[in-house]
Parts: C-alpha cells; sequence; structure tokens
C-alpha cells in the first residue's frame, strides 16, 4: 500500500474499542476483524520469489485437536498416507503451542492464545512428536507451514511478567485485548525488543524443527515492515512459504506469497443465498487483476476453521451448491484450500475451545470428487497458482446471470469450466468458439465435444469441468 496504517493509529483503534458501546462479537470470524481493503488505483509490484514447489500446489487446513479420537501429533499421523493418496501437498498446522489457562475460553482454550512461542503444546505430544512428524511429512513429500499468532499473546505469556511494555495500554496504562478476545492481550510492535523477539522465535521452528514457512494470522494487525524483515531473515535459513490472513496488497511487495481471497468467499456465500449472482465473479476477477501483482497467490475456499466454527457448515451456508462453488476454488486463479473434514462433507461447527472429534465416516464419495480436482491442479499448467498459470477467459452466454463458464490456457494446456450458479436447471447458449474442441471430462473421464455456439441444459448447481493438454 502507498499509505500504511501507523501503528500508533492502530492503538487509537484500538482504544476506540474500549468505549461503552455496542461490543463486538467474538462469533465473528478472524476476517471480519483483519481485512483491510485495498482500492489501490495501480497494481503493487511484488519481489517475492516463489518456492518452486508452491507453483502448483494445493493447502489443507489441520485442525490437530479436533482431527482424530487422540488429537495428537501421533494420532494425525496415520493420516500422511491418505491425504498423499488424496494429492494434498501443503499441511498448514493450525497453532500447535501451549494454550494459556488464565482468562481461557472454554475448557481447553483457544489455539490462538499463546503461551509460549517456542514450544510445543503437550495435549498434542512432545517436541521430538512434531518434529517426527515433520519428518514424516518431508519423506512423503508434503510441505509443513504453521500458524504463528504475532498480534497477541494469551495472559499468561512470560512475556507479560518480563516485558509489560511489549504490550499495547489504553489510556490508564491497563494492557488491553484486541476486540473481544479477552483470552488475549494485543502487543505493540513500537518496541523493538518485542520484533527481536519474534523474529527469532519464527526462525526457531525453521531452524529446529525444519518447517518450511507460516500461516499468519490477522498479518493486517502487525505492521508491514515487520513481515518484509521476516521473510527476509527466513529466506536467509531456507526458502519460505508464507500466507497472510489478510487482502492487503501490500503484503505481496515483499513479505507473502498469498493471501486470502476473502472477498470471493463471502461473494460465492452470497450467490448461493441469491443475493448476488454469476455477474459479480467476473467483476472480482477483474478487480483482483487491477489491484494484485501477477505473481501474487490469492487462497481460495468455501470453508476453514473460522468459517465453520463462527459461520456455518459448507451445507449450512451453500447448501446444494457447495460442489460447485469447490470447483471454482479450484479453477479460477488461486490455490485452494481443504479444510480438516472437508473431504468427507463435514456437517458441523467444530467446537473451538472443546475436544469435538470429527467424524471421518460422512461421505467417502468426497474424497475422490476432492482428489481428482488436486491432480488436475497439479497437472494441468493452465492452473497453476499465480503467474504460473493461465489468464481467464469468460464465456459468454445467453444467461451469464445464471451462469460462469470460462477458459484457461496455458501452453497448450487447458481447462474449460460451466457452472450453473442457481438452485434451477438452465438452458443456455454459450457464444462464440474460445472453447471449441474435443476435452476431457475431469470427473467422468468421457470425451466431451463443443462446437460453436454450443446450447446446453445445466442442472441446478451443476457443473462441468473439462481439459485437454498439450
Amino acid at each position: 500500500m502507498k499509505a500504511l496504517i501507523s501503528f500508533n493509529i492502530r492503538k487509537f483503534y484500538l482504544l476506540l474499542m474500549l468505549l461503552p458501546v455496542t461490543g463486538i462479537l467474538f462469533l465473528i470470524s478472524c476476517n471480519n476483524q483483519n481485512k483491510q481493503k485495498a482500492e489501490e488505483s495501480e497494481t503493487t509490484e511484488s519481489f517475492v520469489k516463489h518456492p518452486d514447489w508452491s507453483k502448483n500446489a494445493n493447502i489443507y487446513e489441520v485442525n490437530i485437536r479436533q482431527y482424530t479420537k487422540e488429537g495428537t501429533f501421533k494420532a494425525f499421523e496415520k493420516h500422511l498416507p491418505r491425504l498423499k493418496e488424496m494429492g494434498v501437498d501443503i499441511l498448514w498446522l493450525m497453532p500447535i503451542f501451549p494454550i494459556g489457562e488464565k482468562n481461557r475460553k472454554g475448557t481447553m482454550g483457544s489455539y490462538y492464545a499463546v503461551k509460549d512461542y517456542m514450544a510445543v503444546n503437550p495435549e498434542f505430544g512432545t517436541m521430538e512428536d512434531f518434529k517426527d512428524l515433520v519428518k514424516k511429512a518431508h519423506d512423503m513429500g508434503f510441505k509443513v507451514i504453521l500458524d504463528w499468532v504475532a498480534n497477541h499473546t494469551a495472559w499468561d505469556n512470560q512475556m507479560i511478567y518480563e516485558h509489560p511494555d511489549w504490550y499495547t495500554e489504553d489510556s490508564t496504562g491497563k494492557m488491553v485485548s484486541p476486540y473481544d478476545w479477552t483470552d488475549v492481550a494485543d502487543l505493540n510492535y513500537d518496541n523493538q525488543g518485542l520484533r527481536d523477539y519474534m523474529m527469532e522465535a519464527l526462525k526457531f521452528w525453521v531452524e529446529q524443527a525444519d518447517i518450511d514457512g507460516y500461516r499468519c494470522d490477522v498479518a493486517g494487525m502487525v505492521p508491514t515492515d515487520f513481515w518484509d524483515r521476516a521473510r527476509e531473515q527466513l529466506d536467509n535459513i531456507k526458502p519460505v512459504f508464507m500466507l497472510a490472513e489478510a487482502e492487503q496488497v501490500d503484503h505481496h511487495e515483499k513479505a507473502f506469497d498469498m493471501s486470502y481471497a476473502w472477498e470471493l468467499h463471502h461473494i460465492m456465500n452470497q450467490i448461493a443465498k441469491g443475493e448476488k449472482n454469476a455477474n459479480d465473479i467476473e467483476i472480482y476477477m477483474e478487480k483482483q487483476d487491477t489491484l494484485y501483482p501477477a505473481n501474487a497467490y490469492r487462497m481460495i475456499f468455501i470453508t476453514n476453521h473460522d468459517e465453520n466454527s463462527w459461520n456455518g457448515t459448507v451445507n449450512e451456508r451453500m447448501g446444494e451448491g457447495a460442489k460447485a462453488f469447490a470447483v471454482l476454488t479450484y479453477t479460477l486463479p488461486g490455490m485452494p484450500l481443504i479444510y480438516s473434514g472437508q473431504e468427507v462433507g463435514l456437517d458441523k461447527r467444530l467446537e473451538f475451545f472443546e475436544k469435538d472429534e470429527i467424524d471421518w465416516d460422512f461421505d467417502s464419495s468426497l474424497v475422490k470428487f476432492y482428489t481428482n480436482l488436486n491432480h488436475l491442479k497439479s497437472e494441468n499448467k493452465a492452473l497453476w497458482n499465480g503467474e504460473y498459470g493461465g489468464e481467464l477467459k469468460r464465456i459468454k452466454t445467453s444467461d451469464d446471470e445464471s451462469v460462469f463458464a470460462f477458459i484457461r490456457e496455458k501452453e497448450g494446456n487447458q481447462i474449460f469450466v460451466i457452472t450453473n450458479l442457481t438452485d434451477k436447471p438452465v438452458s443456455v447458449t454459450l457464444f462464440g468458439k474460445d472453447y471449441s474442441g474435443i476435452y476431457i471430462d475431469v470427473f467422468s473421464g468421457e470425451e466431451k465435444i463443443f462446437g460453436n455456439n454450443a446450447e446446453l441444459e445445466i442442472k441446478p448447481w451443476g457443473f462441468l469441468t473439462s481439459k485437454r493438454f498439450a
């Protein structure tokens, strides 16, 4: 961004949050708290060098606590062969650190209330258990990134007692929580000592456990220049992958490979409710092309831990349209995310502060669905990430409000996608001839022939995803 929000302004904002006005509900997910809309008129230049292995990767979010009955690293290891067979590339582990006890929410507390940045939550196992998990994952071809909580700590983190000056205070000198997250205290990055400590903690896990990068919680609430320096220092150890839970364009200049496509996620939810239509996706894509660097990765998703726990399951929000929107997460420009249990149709809101095991016997047919999409993403260059992939060209139809159809092409590899984003059947004509040719249906393996100005009948929330290779 051309004008960064100074930390003093951010502290002023936090103080405003303490005034006796209607409080912000905790049930508002993190995206509504850190999202800083980028409205620049010029595309930001990026100097980020992506790790080569990320160019055609997908990402999978692991909720260790809820993944198994045991809720441990060792128990999760047993799922690695299944995830490998499904074609998963990057494992993003939700925070693995000890959780604070003071002002804890619920019985077990929030992963995001960190008591010690350089230790492992005993709920999950030992440091050696974690290192073993990373090694096994690496041996199988996975990359592993950790969820990093830089903006706040638990109230019983040792820094509270040893360095109270590292925390944000109100006008009376009292430490404050960001928003209504009463189980954590806000950190103040005006302090160089805090910056140095956090930098060493970030390097610790790369050096000691050989992790491959970080997903950075509420990244927009931490100064961008800190992230810039962190990326430089981490890359000096090994090439890392950095994901920002934010939508700030300037994050892509030096610090982050990828950011959240929150806006697109909300558009998909609104289309599912009938509040927006297929044209809104085209408007969004044009906006992204204008604002973000060509090599910026955007993470696209139909669910994640925040959405599932606070805003509803995929079925609650998207209903019968879930698979059509999932196809879009894999075929629109961006990197697709799968959240724990999504691949079996998880249809309950997982408890956030309690034990709430995922039911893995729900809908195994979806595993094949996501396996097909993962392999398609990996193999077809048209779908690769950032500027490695092909540009999107929308195919105009006789019903553009209902149908979103497009092609992407890269070095002779082509993807042709047609989606009916309504709960009604449509009869539609695809205009033009850019899509004409012979394809293979991604899911059925059948040959599909499309001629000029093709006419189609598409079922409610129906989709056709076809491919051809050079």
